[in-house]
């Protein structure tokens, strides 16, 4: 008699949560999904966990602004901050160079807490065995929060050792006339971290930058850019990665617009916020500390049919303490110039008629 197999649907994988749930940077979701940080803690929870290990993500850019370098760095850092395998591509002549401006990680409050000990704890006499065994657990602690997601300092350089090593591959697109070296290195990347009887033993990141650039000999080639995307998205979701990949929509024809939109799993798109915009200061509040917005088109749905319903999809990017970029909903601005709620909350309809009839 055949041994028996565990059998795979289409909305099923065969996925190990103990061995997932051992693999550093991976956060196991709902229906055998698992996830990888953006770099982001914001967008983490509005993606529901992250982007979805195995799947594809999009970043639409903004010409007058790069937005994007700032998602593409914290994805990137979070990475190598776990020691999972990293391919970069660039349309510069020394891409490895962009690893010197990743972010640092920032300190928890935890770690800066652990730093000096307070006059309480001097003072405190506890038994040495039961110390042993809070300090064992805050360390777990500790472990287990950075485990996944860090918050990043945009103004500290990552340290050179975590990208010098040899799990980091950078790849230059400019003096390339086709994309078949780079598909080439995908596929080599890709072996790599492959799944074992339907296991990942481990996680990498794939990602690449303005993939449709004009520096670019292949900027103008519609059909081989598309059949890159389609099979980098197929090397991705057979394998333990994620690759994101950031272009320029004003530089693709609409039509072939329509088709990277679709291939892509995740959709994002980042727009810079002009200084004197006077008429958009009156809408939003706090317009003076924005960067720019980010509007989340598509979320990835593996082995799931129910869609994703966002509470927003747009929202403003905003740099805390001026170094760590965080995500807040879009709010408007009272009319009145009280420091009323939001237009979310003020009830047109439902208020009271004493103000005059309402029009419809």
């Amino acid at each position: 008699m055949a041994s028996s197999r565990p059998r795979g649907g289409s909305f099923s994988r065969n996925i190990s949560s103990a061995a997932t749930a051992q693999i550093p940077g991976v956060k196991l979701g709902p229906n055998g999904t698992s996830f990888l940080s953006s770099g982001i803690p914001d967008l983490d929870q509005i993606l529901g966990g992250g982007f979805t290990l195995g799947s594809l993500v999009m970043v639409m850019e903004d010409p007058e602004a790069p937005h994007h370098m700032l998602l593409l760095r914290n994805f990137m850092s979070q990475g190598l901050i776990h020691k999972q395998p990293l391919l970069y591509a660039s349309p510069e002549r020394d891409p490895r160079g962009f690893l010197g401006t990743l972010p640092s990680p920032m300190a928890s409050k935890e770690e800066k807490s652990n730093e000096r000990p307070s006059e309480q704890d001097a003072n405190l006499r506890i038994a040495w065995q039961y110390k042993k065994y809070f300090g064992e657990q805050t360390e777990v602690q500790r472990g287990g929060k950075a485990e996944y997601c860090n918050d990043f300092d945009l103004r500290k350089p990552l340290e050179r050792h975590f990208y010098s090593g040899q799990r980091v591959d950078c790849i230059s697109l400019r003096d390339s006339p086709n994309l078949v070296p780079l598909l080439e290195r995908c596929s080599t990347f890709s072996a790599q971290i492959s799944k074992s009887d339907g296991n990942i033993t481990c996680a990498g990141r794939i990602a690449i930058q303005s993939l449709c650039s004009p520096q670019c000999d292949f900027s103008d080639k519609d059909w081989e850019m598309l059949s890159f995307i389609r099979s980098l998205k197929g090397m991705v979701r057979s394998s333990g990665a994620v690759a994101v990949i950031s272009f320029p929509p004003s530089l693709v024809s609409p039509a072939f617009l329509k088709r990277w939109q679709h291939l892509a799993d995740t959709l994002i798109s980042v727009k810079a916020i002009p200084d004197e915009d006077k008429e958009l200061a009156k809408l939003l509040t706090g317009y003076q500390d924005m960067l720019g917005l980010l509007s989340v088109h598509k979320v990835a749905r593996i082995n799931t049919q129910v869609p994703a319903i966002l509470e927003a999809t747009t929202f403003s990017m905003k740099l805390r303490k001026r170094r760590a970029l965080v995500l807040e909903c879009l709010n408007q601005a009272p009319v009145d110039g009280s420091s009323g709620s939001s237009y979310g909350t003020s009830g047109a309809c439902s208020g009271s008629s004493k103000t005059g009839n309402l029009d419809f």
